[in-house]
């Protein structure tokens, strides 16, 4: 007796529906891309028990004679291809033919479409047929979804919360009107109208209805292209970030997909101005010949092939990082609702009225530090050798490098010619840690260890980029343990740091040994620096030379910066000010934390309760 046999059609349908739809977040999208593929301009989309128990797609489309209704819940019958050329350029949502009979092989369907001129009801419980009638409808199409999984225990018992399962429906829809700013999508849940986009192909819009109006105003217009792709969009301001990298969204041909490379150009194309662990809202409608991209990837259509996927991601990569240069803006500190500021209280017992500035005396230490308005610098050390780096620099008794007295202009950054970037008056030190300045808008409060690490990393890396490599031999060579993984690396680890003028030998099994070193590097924490690069190597050890190279000048950077916890005088602190104006991207650190903050004057009087 034969062992193999063909199976039932209802049982391959059942096992179709596992790939095809595993949750009701699944059905409703399978649903809603048949309604897109029928030319619908409103979609209506009804759940009930986060959809456990009811889901009904409503639209305006098409719709389908009586014959296509029927033929419609077979497997493989579709209307999107017809020949194998046509599976290599696919134009349209759906194409596989497997969405409705592998839905109503786990669930109870219910069919209502109306072409213009049949109007036909089909109905099919768990894989059986049980009407297939005419029937008086609207135009367009009606589908209802009822007792998903409820006759598959296995897969019923995964299903969650009814409020979590909407929460994904939710997010489904939300996307779709991202992808269709043109289609009008409103979604309902136990008979709740919880969201609606008006269909008039704003896509900032429904940005705004999304994320909210901080985020939709943060938002950036992009466009780019190369011969083969063609990228717009938006993205928002580094300010306004998330936890979570889900808030980078694609649509490849208006086909939402998940791309981890995709991604990567993405947080590539932010990592200057963002911190470790945070990541950007970004949607990008990316359009290209069908050719290029395969979509037969996985029944569910969510992941996808590119042909010329570095290309992509280069496209991307450099859209982005033009748009973050030509339109970055200041973080400004919004008030949230019910904040209580609580403000430092001062003492004003003296004001000379002879002098520009006006003199604070403390209540408490340490509240706020002003300076006086005779300058008075701290006592420096000049040592030798001085770091021959751009703009002014002095080198202190804890050995800091920090603006101050001016010494080459051999490297000095290009002045900044981004128009958000405002004027900033020093006032006063916080805590021995934050600057605070005052502009035409508003109180600024700047990070004085944040605000001169750019300056320092723009310094830097224009040194590195002009080909200087001044050094100085150490009198005692540094020595590192490591792992044999670095040691048997060592050719390749000095090949990415020989343009900046670092290089290990190998001392030993497991140890390397520095004997020179970047002369704007000999008064930090050479020790500490140089552990960090070779534990960074090891740890990401398919990391560009670029990446690396980038983590070490940011590594430099912070290394010779004013620290937290340093008085500075008012000099001192304009002197900060004026070394980030010089700044090319002066809004954040290399690590991607913000050098200042704005609170604007209209935050002020709102604060005071100045504004009617």
């Amino acid at each position: 007796m034969a062992k193999i046999q063909r199976l039932d059609p209802h049982l391959t349908n059942m096992i179709a529906a596992g790939e095809v739809v595993e949750r009701p977040s699944g059905v409703v999208k399978e649903l809603v891309e048949n309604s897109i593929d029928a030319h619908a301009s409103t979609i209506q989309v009804h759940v009930r028990q986060g959809g456990i128990e009811e889901m009904m797609i409503v639209d305006d489309g098409d719709g389908m004679s009586a014959q296509d209704a029927t033929l419609s819940f077979e497997r493989h019958a579709t209307s999107k291809i017809k020949d194998v050329k046509d599976l290599w350029r696919i134009s349209t949502m759906g194409f596989r033919g497997e969405a409705l009979p592998s839905i109503s092989s786990v669930a109870h369907v219910e069919l209502k479409t109306n072409d213009g001129t049949d109007s036909t009801l089909v109905e099919i419980a768990y894989g059986k047929t049980i009407h297939a009638k005419p029937i008086g409808t609207p135009k367009g199409t009606q589908i209802s979804v009822k007792n998903l999984f409820q006759r598959t225990p296995a897969r019923f018992k995964h299903l969650r919360s009814a409020s979590y399962e909407f929460s994904l429906v939710s997010d489904v829809i939300q996307k779709f009107a991202l992808a269709y700013p043109s289609i009008s999508f409103s979604l309902y849940h136990d008979d709740k109208r919880i969201f609606q986009s008006n269909g008039n192909g704003n896509m900032q819009e429904v940005m705004y209805q999304i994320y909210g109006r901080e985020v939709a105003k943060a938002a950036i217009a992009v466009k780019g292209k190369d011969t083969d792709y063609q990228i717009d969009g938006y993205v928002v301001q580094p300010f306004q970030t998330r936890a979570t990298k889900y808030y980078m969204l694609f649509f490849i041909n208006n086909r939402m997909i998940r791309s981890y490379r995709l991604q990567k150009a993405i947080m590539d194309a932010y990592g200057p101005y963002i911190p470790s662990g945070r990541y950007p809202i970004v949607a990008l409608h990316i359009t290209m010949d069908p050719q290029l991209v395969d979509v037969n990837v996985h029944p569910s259509k969510w992941e996808v092939r590119f042909s010329k996927e570095k290309q992509l991601e280069y496209v991307i990569k450099e859209t982005i990082q033009e748009a973050l240069r030509e339109k970055l803006e200041v973080n400004r500190v919004v008030k949230q609702e019910k904040l209580e500021i609580e403000a430092p209280t001062f003492n004003f017992e003296e004001v000379k009225k002879e002098t520009p500035s006006v003199i604070y005396k403390q209540q408490t230490e340490p509240e706020i530090q002003v300076a006086e308005p005779t300058v008075r610098y701290q006592e420096v050390v000049q040592q030798t050798p001085v770091p021959e780096v751009a703009g002014s620099v002095t080198v202190e008794k804890d050995g800091i490098v920090k603006p101050s007295v001016q010494v080459s202009q051999k490297v000095e950054p290009a002045k900044v010619s981004n128009p958000s970037l405002p004027k900033m008056r020093a006032l006063a030190q916080l805590h021995k840690a934050y600057i605070l300045a005052e502009g035409d808008d508003g109180l600024y409060i700047i990070d004085q260890h944040a605000a001169q690490e750019r300056y320092n990393f723009e310094v830097i890396k224009q040194k590195v980029q002009a080909g200087i490599k001044d050094q100085q031999d150490l009198l005692v060579p540094i020595t590192l343990t490591s792992n044999l993984q670095a040691v048997s690396s060592v050719d390749q680890l000095n090949h990415t740091l020989e343009p900046l003028g670092i290089q290990f030998e190998v001392f030993g099994d497991n140890s390397f040994v520095v004997r020179s070193l970047p002369i704007w590097l000999v008064h930090t924490n050479e020790q500490a620096f140089l552990q960090d690069m070779v534990d960074f190597y090891i740890k990401n050890e398919e990391v560009d030379i670029e990446e690396l190279r980038k983590h070490t000048l940011a590594t430099m950077a912070c290394h010779s910066s004013i620290r937290f916890n340093r008085s500075l005088s008012l000099a001192e602190m304009q002197q900060v000010i004026t070394d980030l104006e010089h700044c090319e991207q002066p809004f954040h650190c290399p690590h991607g934390r913000p050098t200042f903050l704005k609170y604007t004057l209209k935050d002020l009087e709102k604060s005071f309760l100045r504004v009617k």
